[in-house]
């Protein structure tokens, strides 16, 4: 049996590999501590979850859904919008359903991207926006990334060659996997550089309601001209909880969305309705929770921060994500700096460079994982120091 081309061109996918050597350990009866995943360890709210409860009893609910999303779905995710960030979106022609925001990312470049042609992708991000690029034929240009420049993408040193066969470029802030952030001006130097050399601009705002000692995230569609050359794509997740339920949407560009809904609508049927309907009362319900789950992370947070520096790991203290992007000992690459701590401290960890060439020389730790865990997997990580 031959596989496509493109399947060997896959790099093993990261978080597929982190399950695989967890269940490993595993199987020979040693206790893994996972800091590798971004999952969070508090269920999702009672009242989103009883909202399900009630939507999947209804019998409307058990036909496939609506392609584009359901109409009440959109308009209360444009409503989320125009309250949160006081953007306006058209919930009929600017916003879109996805199962999930990985699934959106996938398929916006069949939508965009032909054999041959140029994604920029930050230099460390979601391993997703290079995969897939490989799965539709085209090409990445990673972005240049570094600590002095508070990690972000550095898009104008892109080669006039590449420029002139890019469709699009992602970015995402708070960023995954440095939990870095952009001020405003950037946003408006990428929407002008989007202009100049006709880009589309994918902005992953999945960390869009995590933020610390008061800052809170905003939008890239609040900049002016964001609307003419981007989409932003924002998941119930990691605000709610949700990562298994597999719900999220895309804002923005009508002429983008509605290529992203073609390509969707001869792949896919669309989120489960009930499904929508519990991301309704998540988004337009009580908000409490969100305030108590940042008040745990920036807790989780300050304790990593801390017990980091005290063995001797530099880690800058980030303002959003679940993340903390730490530097590795000196004499140490990222990976084999994760692997001495997997094999002899059984935690995990991710190597910086799984997310891209930038992660050179970090590692980055979740902090969704239970307070004791977290500190026994320190605990740990300071004794094979």
């Amino acid at each position: 049996m031959r596989t496509a081309q493109r399947i060997a061109q896959l790099p093993p996918y990261l978080f597929a590999e982190i399950d695989r050597k967890k269940e490993a350990k595993q199987a020979q009866g040693i206790d893994v501590i996972s800091l590798g995943i971004g999952d969070p360890d508090t269920p999702t709210p009672e009242h989103i979850v009883d909202a399900m409860a009630k939507a999947i009893r209804d019998p409307q609910n058990h036909k496939y859904p609506s392609y584009a999303g359901a109409k009440k779905y959109r308009e209360a995710a444009s409503q989320w919008m125009k309250q949160r960030f006081a953007v306006d979106v058209d919930p009929d022609t600017e916003t879109l359903a996805l199962i999930g925001s990985k699934e959106g990312i996938a398929h916006v470049f069949l939508a965009f991207v032909d054999p041959g042609e140029y994604t920029l992708v930050p230099g460390a991000g979601y391993p997703v926006y290079h995969t897939g690029g490989i799965l539709c034929g085209g090409k990445t240009h990673f972005m240049p990334m570094t600590e002095e420049n508070g990690f972000l993408a550095d898009f104008e040193s892109t080669p006039a060659d590449v420029l002139a066969k890019a469709k699009m470029m992602f970015l995402s802030y708070p960023n995954n996997p440095t939990s870095a952030i952009a001020p405003p001006e950037y946003f408006d130097k990428a929407i002008a550089f989007a202009k100049k050399h006709d880009l589309l601009i994918i902005h992953d705002n999945a960390y869009s309601e995590i933020g610390f000692d008061g800052y809170k995230p905003s939008s890239f569609l609040e900049r002016p001209g964001a609307k003419d050359v981007a989409i932003e794509f924002f998941s119930c997740s990691k605000a709610y909880n949700m990562t298994g339920w597999r719900v999220a949407f895309a804002v923005g560009n009508a002429t983008a969305i509605k290529a992203l809904g073609t390509v969707k609508s001869n792949i896919d049927s669309g989120v489960f309705t009930a499904v929508q309907d519990a991301a309704i009362e998540a988004l337009l319900g009580p908000q409490d929770s969100i305030d108590e789950l940042n008040a745990m992370y920036q807790r989780r947070r300050d304790f990593v921060i801390d017990a980091l520096a005290k063995i001797g790991i530099k880690a800058n203290t980030p303002k959003g994500t679940i993340y903390v992007w730490a530097q590795v000992p000196e004499g140490y690459t990222s990976a084999d700096f994760a692997a001495k701590v997997l094999d002899e401290a059984n935690v995990i960890v991710a190597a910086g460079t799984a997310y891209g060439p930038s992660g050179e020389g970090y590692v980055r730790i979740s902090l969704s994982t239970p307070d004791d865990r977290l500190e026994q997997a320190i605990e740990r990580i300071k004794n094979t120091l």
